[in-house]
């Protein structure tokens, strides 16, 4: 193969074959590259965008990245499929398979240690959004007009929606709580980064949870039925959980 090495993943040697015309970043079929008990899922990428220079200024160009990032995405969606890999971010890269290789001895003893611990699991996430549900709706219950008549009203209506955001907040928050105290006690791990920003997700509502949660594979319909055991006491808050995805939460190598 010509050209840089990107990696999609470190994995123990595996029989199963992945899917059939899989292709990667810029279109390219991933091979397996075995070194002793590793290998490396690597695909060959071109210099002129992997390339130190050229990649920042492409991790600029929201099209270009989302792209790469789906392309990349779906080898490790292929690989959890069939083992338990150890995914690295887009864009690990490397001058070539040797440099590919030296990596793989001089990490063994760790990256062994990780897909030890990763063998058999999988990584679930799941989303608690708070939803607003509306000045108008909120008029209707407090019987409020749609205009306040002096100051003083103004400012009575004022602290009262301002109340009902607070109530609707706090109730989020301790269902989160004790949503996520749940489902710890069914995972073997658990990651909290910081809850989304909103105007970044540009999803509607307050996320109040945002947490990564690793399970033995053969818990996932056991741990998604928790879950959803616990959709009626989400009124006016949406629940998202995604999965099973590969532990890149649990890898040791961020994302």
């Amino acid at each position: 193969m010509s050209g840089l090495r990107s990696i999609y993943a470190i994995c123990r040697p595996f029989t199963a074959a992945l899917q059939a015309q899989l292709t990667g970043v810029a279109g390219v079929p991933p091979k397996l590259l075995h070194h002793g008990d590793l290998v490396a899922v690597v695909g060959a990428v071109p210099k002129e965008d992997f390339a130190e220079e050229p990649l920042r200024a492409r991790l600029e160009d929201l099209d270009w990245l989302s792209e790469t990032a789906c392309a990349h995405q779906s080898v490790i969606d292929a690989l959890t499929a069939v083992t338990s890999p150890l995914p690295l971010r887009l864009a690990t890269v490397f001058r070539d398979d040797s440099g590919v290789r030296t990596m793989m001895q001089e990490r063994r003893e760790q990256l062994l240690r990780t897909l030890e611990r990763l063998e058999g699991r999988v990584e679930w996430r799941v989303k608690v959004c708070a939803e607003d549900s509306g000045t108008d709706e909120r008029r209707v219950h407090t019987g409020e007009p749609e205009k306040a008549a002096t100051g003083r009203d103004y400012l009575r209506q004022r602290r009262m929606r301002n109340g009902a955001h607070e109530d609707v907040w706090e109730r989020a928050e301790k269902f989160a709580r004790q949503l996520h105290d749940t489902l710890s006690e069914c995972a073997e791990d658990t990651r909290i980064p910081a809850p989304q920003n909103a105007a970044l997700s540009r999803a509607p509502g307050r996320n109040v949870l945002n947490a990564a949660y690793l399970v033995p594979r053969s818990d996932s319909e056991g741990f998604v039925e928790l879950i959803e055991r616990t959709r009626d006491e989400a009124q006016g808050m949406r629940v998202e959980p995604t999965g099973p995805w590969a532990a890149y939460s649990f890898n040791g190598e961020g994302r």
